[in-house]
């Protein structure tokens, strides 16, 4: 069985994290997603509009995910590839060549972002419609 982990923090669930979903779980057989928890995302600066179970819950929703895993901190990923026997890590190209080094444990691939849309892109999107429905 090939395995294949990625992470995220999946915060305002879109079309683009489905279909990264949906390719990184085409890569093998069982797809393992490491989510931010709302501690890590706090210190990576990020605050989630949900919090933690919230977005587990509808991460097991989508038929691509296997098993869900929280993420801590940046480092525990080479603990998790070896924990988890990962044959593949994968994550969207916006962090090309960030995680090269985990190529001494598992194959490395970066997946073409969809494009047109973005986490950040949706919430610009809901603040200018914010400010816009404050100033009529």
């Amino acid at each position: 069985m090939k395995k294949v982990i990625t992470y995220g923090t999946y915060d305002t669930l879109h079309f683009g994290h489905i279909k990264l979903l949906e390719r990184a779980k085409n890569l093998g057989d069982f797809l393992i997603v490491g989510l931010s928890t709302d501690k890590f995302n706090s210190l990576k600066g990020k605050k989630s509009l949900l919090n933690y179970e919230e977005r587990k819950s509808y991460l097991q929703s989508i038929k691509y995910v296997d098993l869900i895993i929280p993420e801590n901190n940046w480092e525990q990923k080479i603990e998790d590839i070896k924990k988890n026997d990962i044959d593949i890590f994968t994550i969207g190209d916006d962090w090309k060549g960030k995680f090269d080094y985990l190529s001494e444990f598992c194959n490395v691939k970066y997946l073409t972002r969809t494009s047109a849309i973005s986490s950040s892109l949706i919430r610009s999107k809901i603040n200018e419609e914010n400010l816009s429905s404050q100033r009529i």
